[in-house]
């Protein structure tokens, strides 16, 4: 029964994890400047790095989640993160 409640929680725990944080991830950069300079031809977005989530321009929590960084669109979602389901 032990075993069962350890597996189960590294399976949560892996799962609890952005893809992003598996794969390398995105760039991170500290402002929307140096993140538009590495990606010219880009889209910036605002990821929240626990949760794998972007914000764009004009959304709530565009650069506002205590644990977040610019980043390119582009690279985020090939590394797994996603964009907000809700528009925030």
């Amino acid at each position: 029964m032990r075993s069962l409640i350890i597996t189960f929680a590294l399976l949560f725990a892996l799962f609890a994890i952005p893809a992003s944080a598996l794969t390398g991830g995105p760039a991170l950069f500290n402002s929307e400047q140096k993140a538009q300079a590495h990606c010219p031809n880009d889209v910036v977005a605002w990821l929240n790095i626990p949760t794998g989530v972007l914000h764009f321009k004009g959304q709530r929590w565009y650069g506002r989640t205590k644990n977040g960084a610019f980043v390119c669109q582009g690279e985020a979602l090939r590394a797994g993160d996603r964009r907000t389901r809700n528009g925030q």
